[in-house]
């Protein structure tokens, strides 16, 4: 398969809708499923272009193509007919996921390309009992996936080789930044060093080191300022690996190992301080507004970024 023209995406919840509109923008034809039939997903993605029409990142006649481009179906075998990409997007139940993918085996051709964007789970395990594993992918989606340019393809020992390149050619013609993970290992890649960075930065509040506050704004006025126009390996190569190296040799013996989550994160839990879904207390205590504005100024953000590429 050389192109991919007519995409599937199986669960119209936030991110499907936000996957939908993606390969929608693309000039795809894509078709929503869900077993909901209450829900509005178009309703979703008109929501988003709205936002972002806001921001002068889209304009009507953009939101007149995706729309053109997007249908909603709750009959499984009817949305998934031709369609040579079927995108999961289910809730994170190891179960569910492979539930639908062997309803998904029985309705589609065998070069169907099948790709799942959960952010945590194991494709390889997803993808278990299909017979045929070589055309399954992880296809992971950081939200917002409409504003988000990174895209992670996780490959299992099976993924065929040409699969991966079809969806990283797509990806890219569809405005993304795909990165392949050679190997299925937990966090793929992002997250992996996501968590890292978390888990340091929570050591630190656990320690009496800084308070939440003082190590966010570190990040944020210090390292993260820089990082995306320079990112942890290239700035070694500026620096020099030899000064890197003996960084290294001096302070990695002090930084957070770990293996279990900080006491301080389970004390926090215990207590119901889970930040925004629980009125905005965790690390922080937010009101109503500053939790909105927080919600609010990512978007704009991440919208900024989009039209700054564009300039």
């Amino acid at each position: 398969m050389d192109k991919i023209k007519k995409v599937a995406v199986v669960g119209a919840g936030l991110m499907g809708c936000s996957i939908a509109q993606v390969f929608a923008a693309a000039g795809k034809t894509v078709t929503l499923y869900d077993t909901n039939i209450g829900i509005d997903p178009i309703g979703k993605v008109e929501a988003n272009i709205d936002i972002m029409i806001g921001k002068c990142a889209a304009d009507e006649e953009y939101k007149k193509y995706v729309l053109e481009h997007i249908g909603f179906c709750s009959h499984l075998q009817k949305a998934v007919e031709e369609a040579e990409l079927v995108v999961e997007c289910v809730f994170e139940d190891m179960q569910i996921k492979r539930g639908v993918f062997a309803e998904l085996e029985a309705l589609c051709g065998t070069e169907t390309v099948f790709a799942t964007n959960t952010s945590v789970m194991s494709p390889t395990e997803i993808a278990e009992d299909l017979k045929h594993k070589g055309r399954f992918i992880g296809m992971h989606f950081w939200n917002p996936a409409h504003l988000m340019p990174l895209v992670e393809l996780v490959k299992t020992k099976e993924t065929r080789q040409d699969i991966a390149e079809l969806c990283a050619r797509e990806l890219r013609q569809a405005g993304k930044k795909p990165v392949v993970c050679e190997k299925d290992v937990p966090g793929f890649i992002a997250n992996r060093l996501q968590h890292a960075l978390w888990r340091e930065a929570v050591s630190l509040v656990e320690h009496g080191i800084a308070d939440a506050q003082t190590v966010d704004m570190a990040l944020k006025y210090g390292p993260g300022l820089r990082l995306p126009r320079i990112a942890p390996l290239e700035n070694a190569d500026m620096v020099g690996l030899d000064l890197t190296l003996s960084i290294h040799r001096y302070v990695l013996k002090y930084l957070e190992d770990s293996h279990e989550p900080s006491p301080l994160l389970e004390e926090l839990v215990n207590e119901g301080r889970l930040g925004f879904k629980s009125g905005g207390h965790g690390f922080y205590d937010l009101s109503e507004r500053e939790m909105l504005d927080r919600t609010v100024g990512l978007n704009e953000y991440l919208i900024d970024q989009i039209n700054k590429e564009k300039e």
